[in-house]
Order: structure tokens, then sequence, then C-alpha cells
């Protein structure tokens, strides 16, 4: 037996605990939210490493990111087997693909914890390096900050410091005390495992309980629609009618609200097609002194620029009057788009490979980043397309003193019955929890639902069910820090620790040296 294959030997054992404790991570992810499980697994990683992996902490950092990603984003191989038009191998294969590239994020952050930082100090020194790779991770590509460590908190302790430091420094937390762990524990160093650990989670705790912003004592009534419609049917030309019809008699016994939402794409004719349409919705809602905001899809026949759009139809202040005209400037253009889905990376080398790459709607431009907020019946609403919502400063850029509520519309019937639309909606919960607002969220097949500015659920329709959510939702004043200062204090705090990682060796072996020197 060769040198190579010895090591490999060796080798291998270690990452297939890698891969087993990310894999485990999905359970403290929507539907399961067992938050204590991330710490636990975190740990147990950072133990690994710091035993077994350290000689090949790429690889190992690697493996236990394939394992988060792969069972953690499982679904996506839902929509690429349904709707990608692939077989069941490929279809597999690229969901593994799309995990190996995101797993190259931990791997990263292993590597350099590894490389720069002396063993005994990793706990302070791995914040900043997670932080800076989960960046990385949210940025290239347009970035997919899917599953990053902090959602799986919103339910434990920890949570309490979303609205302080957001998901981000959240993350960063739970890192430090994993990473604590992993080393204290199996030293016996009981003593300070304890302390840190209660020290994170019972401020955690007593920060949850402060209210940073309050209820004005208004409330809104408020209706959103969820059609339900089969993805199979959404762009088939011979349901457009249909669909729209179905929207407009599910809506009809609800005029009296104070807003309407329907969810992202509801109308699936292109807007220049469906003007007498949107005129007539935007007259009726109007002379009930309403409004209704709908997605669609606006297509400049001109340009060929094709925008994924929400609008406002009918009242904007309160008026009996509609403002409605082509094309009015009462609109928002989702800027984070989804590649695959609304755009498709190298598209000239893609196209025609297999129908996935030339799906309907595929060929979007990009908003704005920072737009002006949708204004409905006197709100303001900030909005968010879809996966937008996991882009918290983006959210944070679009949040002024007037805004009332964050408004996100999905369309998740590409995720069948996965645990896809389950994170989508924990995203949300984490939006409300961080800004201290509220967050309507409309979905053509769930879940739709109205979160409190503490990130509960007040109200929710089920999955794959036709129906029309009925709320009163608060409307609140204030800001939270996380809100005025975003993401400053996590990368100040985690500067701070990886600062101290770097100085305290140094400051020890020169002290070590002044020592050996006296004597």
């Amino acid at each position: 037996m060769t040198p190579k294959i010895k090591a490999a030997k060796r080798l291998l054992p270690t990452c297939l605990l890698s891969f087993l404790l990310g894999a485990g991570l999905t359970f403290s992810y929507a539907p399961f939210s067992v938050w204590f499980i991330a710490p636990l697994l975190l740990a147990g990683f950072f133990w690994l490493l710091s035993n077994k992996g350290r000689s090949h902490a790429f690889l190992s950092g690697w493996s236990f990111g394939l394992g988060w990603f792969g069972a953690g984003i499982s679904w996506v191989h839902v929509s690429i087997a349904d709707f990608g038009g692939l077989p069941l191998v490929g279809s597999i294969g690229l969901m593994l693909l799309l995990s190996a590239y995101l797993a190259l994020y931990p791997a990263l952050a292993s590597w350099l914890l590894v490389r720069f930082i002396t063993p005994s100090y990793w706990p302070l020194g791995i914040g900043f390096i997670w932080l800076f790779c989960e960046w990385l991770r949210s940025w290239m590509l347009t970035g997919f900050p899917w599953l990053s460590l902090g959602y799986s908190q919103l339910h434990g302790p920890l949570g309490g410091y979303l609205p302080i430091l957001g998901e981000t420094g959240v993350s960063v937390l739970l890192v430090t005390l994993a990473c604590s762990l992993g080393l204290l524990v199996p030293k016996r160093h009981f003593k300070s495992a304890f302390m840190i650990t209660a020290v994170l989670l019972i401020s955690g705790y007593l920060l949850g309980k402060q209210q940073w912003t309050e209820d004005k004592g208004q409330s809104v009534k408020l209706v959103m629609v969820q059609g339900n419609i089969q993805q199979s049917l959404r762009w088939v030309p011979e349901q457009d009618l249909p669909t729209m019809n179905l929207y407009r008699q599910l809506t009809d016994s609800h005029w009296d609200a104070d807003l309407i939402i329907w969810p992202e794409a509801a109308i699936p004719k292109l807007e220049p097609l469906a003007l007498r349409y949107l005129q007539e919705l935007d007259e009726t809602a109007a002379s009930h002194q309403t409004a209704v905001v709908t997605g669609i899809v606006n297509y400049n026949f001109e340009t060929r620029d094709a925008f994924n759009n929400l609008i406002v139809l009918g009242s904007q202040n309160g008026e009996a009057q509609g403002h409605y005209r082509y094309p009015h400037a009462n609109r928002y253009a989702k800027h984070h788009l989804l590649p695959i889905g609304e755009f498709i990376p190298f598209e000239d080398w893609l196209r025609g490979i297999a129908p996935l790459f030339d799906l309907p709607m595929s060929s979007f431009s990009r908003g704005d980043f920072q737009q002006r907020n949708l204004q409905a019946n006197g709100l303001h609403l900030a909005p968010a397309i879809c996966f937008e919502i996991a882009f918290p400063n983006q959210i944070r850029a679009n949040l002024h003193d007037h805004t009332d509520y964050i408004l996100t519309v999905s369309n998740d019937a590409w995720f069948g019955h996965s645990h896809g639309p389950h994170q989508h909606l924990e995203i949300a919960q984490v939006r409300a929890k961080e800004f201290g607002i509220p967050v309507l969220r409309a979905t053509n097949n769930g879940i739709t639902a109205v979160i409190d500015a503490d990130g509960r659920v007040l109200d929710q329709l089920p999955q794959f069910e036709q129906g029309v959510l009925v709320s009163r939702v608060p409307r609140y004043q204030g800001q939270t820090p996380y809100a005025k200062f975003g993401d400053l204090w996590a990368w100040l705090l985690a500067a701070m620790g990886l600062g101290l990682a770097v100085w305290l060796p140094k400051r020890n072996t020169t002290q070590q040296s002044s020592a050996t020197q006296v004597n």
C-alpha cells in the first residue's frame, strides 16, 4: 500500500464525519428549527478540525460544507427535476454541483483559521474569518446567502441579538461559542466553557425581552390572496385569463380591506398586454378607497428589457381615484436576480444545452439597489421579491422613517413539498426581528403569512391551498440598532477578536523571551 493510499484512508473518516456534522445542521433550520443542534454540531466540527483535520483543513471544511448545503438546499433538486427538463441523474448532479461550490466558503474559512491563527486562539479569530467568507458567499456571482448560520437561532437565546447585530452578527457569536466549546470541553475546561455559554445565552435571552420598536396603536386591515396556480400552468398563454379572473374573483368580496396584496407574477400576462385589465382593477380598487399590490412582468418591446415588477393599483393616499398609467412610477423592479431562474450566467454557452437553461422569463434586467417605497393607500412598503428577502443590506437600504411594512412576494411552487418554502419563511421572520417591523409575505402556493415585529407568525395560510388571508396588522414606530448601524457592530466585534487572536500569541512569545533572558 502506497503512502498516498494510506494517507487517503486516514483522511476518509475525518471527511465523512465532517460531512455528517454539516448535514445535521439542516435540523437547526425550518421546518425543524431545533436551534441547539447548530452550536453542538459546529463544536464537533471545530474539535475534529483541531485534532484530525489540521493538515487537510480545506478538504475537511469542504466536506463539512458539502453536507451542510447538500442536505440543506436539497430542495433545489425538486425544481430542476420537475421543471428543468433534466433526468433525475442530471438534476441531482446540478444540485451537488451547486452544493460543492457553496462548500468552498467554509473550506476557505477552515484553511484560513488553521493557516493563520494559533489553535489556542481560534475562538477569537473564527468570527472575523467566518464573517469574511460568508460575505464573499453573499457577493460572488450576485450572491447566494441561503442557510447562513444565524437563521438557525431565530427561536434560541442568541436570537435576542438579532435587532442589535443582525443575522450576520449572530453567526459570529454562534461560531465563536461553538469553537470555544469544541476546544475547551475536550480539554475538560468545563468551567470556562460553561461561563462563555452562560454569558452569551443569558444575555441573548435578556436582550430578547427588549422592545426596540413600539406599536403605534394603529392597525391595517390586510388581505393577501394565494391563488395556488400550478407551476406547469404559470406561463401557458391559454391560462393567462383564467389565472387573472381567479385572482379577481378571490378579491371581489374583500374590497373593504385597507390593502390587498397578490403574489409574485400573479398576473401572468406581460404588463403592456394587460393594460385594460389593469386599468379596470385600478378603477375598482380606487372606488373602494383601497389599493392592490401585485406582481407582474413588465416587458419593453422597444428595448427588449424585462423586469420582475411589483406595481400599485388603486388609491395611493386614500383618495377615490386611480393613478395607474403605464408605465407609472409607483412600482418596484427586482434587483437581486435568481441565477438560472431569472438570468443565465454564461448565457451564450448554456442556452440550448437543456430546457433548464431556456425556462420562460429567465432573462430579466436588474432594478436599482435602492428604490422608492411603494405607496399604497397611504402606506409605505419596502419591497423584496422572492429570495431578495435573504439580503438584509438591501432591505435596510430601502427602509425609511416613513416605511410601514416590509413586503415580500414569492412563488415557491418551484420547490414542491420540500423544506425550501419553510426556510424562506424563516428568513422573512429574521428580517422582521432585525428591523423591528412587520413583514407581509404573499406567495402563490404558500407559505403566505403575516409576521409581527418580533419575528412571530401572526397569521398564515396552509400550503398548496387556494385561499385569502385576512389579518389586522399593527403599525410600528422606532428603529432597532441593526436598522441604524447595519453590520457595523458585527464587523467591529469580529475584527476585535481577530486582533486579539493575532496580538496575544506575539505578546506571550515576547514575554517568554524576556523571561528566558532574565534567567
